[in-house]
């Protein structure tokens, strides 16, 4: 074997190995620095995002960050894509963002004011032309301004079904409500008995609710157990329609004494056109007790042959890179 031989194979090698160091990257958990919870995931053409609440003392969280990864171990942070100065009625509390791409803009739902009967407050919606932002005001107010079948208007979620009907689903203080948006997010469609705000509440909901489809069957996930506390967790339910009735399977997300504490309030991703997905979260790390001390992390989810949701092992490693 000449020389020029064995230095072409050790190149080979090398970029062999070089290749699979790649290829093994992981994210690490958490996936960004700083304390940010509830925890909403998009893709938008070849990047993954990220839009998290600013997780401080409600007077200070006034403002969203957003994060971009085109591999899900490499971060972008996107500072102050809305804040309270663009929403007028917002003072304090925004929190659990909520985003949909619709006609080349971006509209990105969350809660503010921590609301309260008689209180001005509730779910709010802005609009940018990038995922980035800026955002601003899309209504002026808020959407949901009142509290509907006990219901908190808190931890939004839009759900677009796949005849295209488009829902937001929300709801603290133990009850979940379903709304039909109009194509506008201005407002809501009555449904056909003439109410607007149905409750599909399912068994120990407390909060956090998201919903996805996969074969044809409606995979309903929300949070329960007190947010502060070590106990916070997720669960969900199966049913035929957004409407349910959705009967509790049982926990899928929960702390791991040896990694974590307090994991919840998560959002789900799905690459396209694959059968692959993702449980994005927070958690609180071991060494710490303050209730807003929460950190942004993502694992894989995975189900069994019959489609139920397998238990989510949480990690400090995290996901291995990841490429759209």
């Amino acid at each position: 074997m000449t020389i020029l031989t064995r230095l072409s194979l050790l190149v080979l090698v090398l970029s062999t190995l070089s290749v699979t160091a790649q290829s093994t990257k992981r994210s690490g958990n958490p996936v960004f620095p700083g304390w940010y919870a509830d925890p909403e995931g998009a893709i938008f053409g070849n990047r993954y995002w990220i839009y998290p609440t600013y997780s401080d003392k409600y007077e200070k969280q006034v403002h969203f960050d957003a994060f971009s990864s085109p591999d899900l171990v490499n971060w972008t942070k996107h500072p102050r894509i809305l804040d309270s100065s663009a929403v007028k009625w917002a003072k304090k509390a925004m929190w659990a963002p909520a985003i949909v791409q619709k006609g080349g803009q971006y509209f990105l739902f969350f809660g503010a004011n921590d609301v309260h009967p008689g209180e001005v407050g509730g779910i709010g919606v802005a609009v940018a032309n990038n995922p980035a932002g800026p955002f601003l005001d899309h209504i002026g107010k808020p959407l949901v301004g009142e509290v509907h079948n006990g219901a908190q208007p808190i931890d939004q979620f839009v759900f677009r079904d796949t005849d295209g009907k488009e829902y937001l689903i929300y709801g603290g203080w133990g009850h979940c409500n379903i709304a039909q948006l109009t194509s506008d997010y201005k407002g809501f469609i009555p449904f056909a008995d003439g109410t607007t705000f149905r409750e599909i509440t399912p068994k120990n909901y407390v909060e956090g609710p998201i919903m996805f489809v996969r074969n044809g069957r409606y995979y309903f996930m929300w949070s329960e157990g007190g947010w502060t506390g070590p106990n916070y967790s997720v669960a969900y339910a199966v049913g035929s329609s957004p409407f349910g009735p959705f009967e509790r399977v049982g926990k899928v997300l929960q702390q791991d004494p040896t990694v974590a504490t307090g994991a919840g309030h998560h959002s789900v991703i799905n690459v396209p056109g694959t059968d692959d997905w993702y449980i994005i979260y927070h958690r609180r790390p071991l060494t710490e007790t303050d209730g807003n001390h929460r950190e942004t992390c993502i694992d894989k989810l995975y189900f069994d042959e019959k489609g139920a949701i397998k238990p989510v092992r949480i990690t400090k490693e995290g996901v291995e890179a990841r490429r759209l």
